[in-house]
């Protein structure tokens, strides 16, 4: 067996998702040797989170990509709604939010290829797709040194100073590190799918809550992208019965005639994202740091997991990118610095997140005779008529806690 091919970099980034991304940008442009790894051929891929709130659109004016951002087709949404049998309710509200009074629905693929192209620019950067981590690699006192990975010529050793691993909730390398992780359960999965949008309807992301069941529609422009709740591990009980049984309980709580459902032709078409909320006690070892979905798995509940991966990486950058990009070993007081900066905002989401499942999301669906739209609660109906109630979660999940700002690598 041949002997697999080695490099050497100062930093190795695996996963080539918004905190690799970005983080690989903000390194390559200080002037640090890095190199990412992503393991598909390219960043296409269904139903991946697309929102992008106002703490990255910040992120992206800091760094100079803002305008061609918003050249990506995406659209751009200034209130998020409920349905309910009696009407509904602007629950999230943007409008007169500083800097930005929307949040913007754009491909993620789009998103990560604008990310790409800019670290691309760098001569000190390397984007190495259809290449996987595998393991880590160790030195003679056990520190991490770098990774092993496949590519598709074969075994590669990736010798590094340091290895950052945003390989997401599924991490080899949270994996491999054999780091204790907290975990707080979720009542629910989702299954997502598309539905073709008309001119005709609602102009408006919203969720509509019903006896038993829950479905959410982001506004796409030319599709709905649906998302439907269903009790947590009862994915395989759903798709035993036939699809026309999906279609007729869906199709009640649809805005329009139910006869769209008839677009989704078969179960191919429906995917599911098995929801969890966890996080690493520590997110760190010698010579190796986690961030991102990799460190703490999101609900996705508001939206929030791309944003705090990119409020991570921003925060590695800061804290980290000056000591990397001179010659000075990067020790685990210096690697808990990040976790210090971000744990607080990533217990708060995840605190919401959890509230909002246990009171909201579990006893929706512990229903289980599926009914009707349920009515508004007065108490929410009254509150809602106030800007200040539902400027409330668009400040929470659309601006975050403890926003990062750059200071490592905003220009190339």
């Amino acid at each position: 067996m041949a002997a697999p091919r080695r490099l050497q970099v100062r930093c190795c980034i695996a996963g080539g998702g918004p905190a690799g991304m970005m983080l690989g940008l903000l390194l390559a442009r200080g002037g640090v040797d890095v190199v990412v790894l992503e393991k598909h051929g390219d960043f296409l891929r269904d139903f991946r989170g697309d929102t992008v709130h106002p703490s990255t659109l910040d992120i992206l004016r800091q760094i100079g990509l803002l305008d061609a951002f918003l050249r990506i087709p995406h659209r751009r949404e200034q209130t998020i709604a409920i349905r309910f049998a009696d009407g509904t309710i602007d629950l999230g509200d943007f409008r007169g939010l500083q800097p930005f009074d929307y949040l913007a629905l754009a491909p993620q693929w789009d998103f990560l290829d604008l990310l790409a192209d800019a670290a691309r620019a760098c001569p000190n950067f390397s984007l190495r797709m259809r290449s996987e981590a595998t393991g880590l690699l160790h030195d003679a006192n056990g520190r991490v040194s770098g990774v092993q990975a496949h590519d598709v010529d074969g075994e590669l050793e990736i010798n590094a100073d340091l290895v950052i691993a945003c390989d997401g909730r599924g991490s080899i390398l949270r994996d491999a590190a054999g780091l204790a992780v907290e975990t707080f359960g979720a009542p629910m999965d989702v299954l997502w799918f598309r539905l073709p949008r008309l001119a005709t309807d609602p102009d408006q992301t919203q969720g509509i809550p019903a006896r038993g069941r829950l479905l959410v529609m982001l506004d796409r422009n030319d599709y709905w992208q649906c998302a439907y709740l269903i009790a947590k591990g009862s994915d395989a009980l759903v798709r035993a019965h036939p699809l026309q049984t999906f279609r007729d309980l869906v199709a009640p709580l649809l805005p329009f005639a139910p006869a769209r459902m008839d677009a989704l032709q078969g179960w191919s078409e429906v995917k599911t994202l098995e929801v969890r909320i966890d996080r690493l006690q520590r997110w760190n070892v010698p010579g190796l740091l986690f961030i991102g979905d990799a460190a703490h798995a999101m609900s996705p509940i508001g939206g929030v997991g791309i944003n705090l991966a990119i409020q991570d990486a921003v925060a590695t950058a800061n804290l980290l990118g000056p000591m990397l990009a001179g010659t000075a070993a990067i020790d685990d007081t210096q690697l808990a610095r990040v976790q210090h900066r971000r744990l607080w905002p990533t217990q708060v989401i995840q605190g919401v997140q959890r509230i909002a499942q246990a009171r909201v999301i579990a006893p929706l669906l512990d229903n289980t005779a599926a009914g009707g739209l349920l009515r508004a609660p007065a108490l929410l109906r009254f509150a809602s008529r106030f800007l200040a109630f539902r400027h409330l979660p668009a400040r929470l999940f659309g601006y975050g806690i403890r926003r990062e700002r750059v200071q490592f690598g905003a220009r190339g």
